[in-house]
């Protein structure tokens, strides 16, 4: 059976480049990237330098660089995308 086309081409939703902000271009770079890369880096960040609860691996314990994206000391890795999402453009 072929597959029909919808008239829609790849690369939108998670696939589609955004431009970090300045802040979030410490941690991520400032080169644009697909939002799912953007995560990946930023979750590289966290594991790397160790920032997550050892009580609760869900909560992201932010440092200097985080802070100034999540804009507060803590949150759940649940909260993490929508304050990533106030970042990028």
């Amino acid at each position: 059976m072929a597959k029909e086309s919808t008239g829609r081409k790849a690369g939108g939703g998670l696939a589609r480049p955004v431009t970090p902000s300045s802040d979030l271009a410490a941690i991520v770079g400032s080169s644009p990237l697909p939002r799912s890369e953007v995560v990946s880096k930023v979750w590289d960040h966290i594991r790397k330098n160790n920032l997550q609860n050892p009580q609760n691996k869900r909560e992201i314990l932010a440092d200097d660089k985080l802070k100034k994206v999540f804009g507060t000391d803590k949150c759940t890795m649940f909260e993490m995308n929508k304050h990533l999402s106030k970042h990028l453009s």
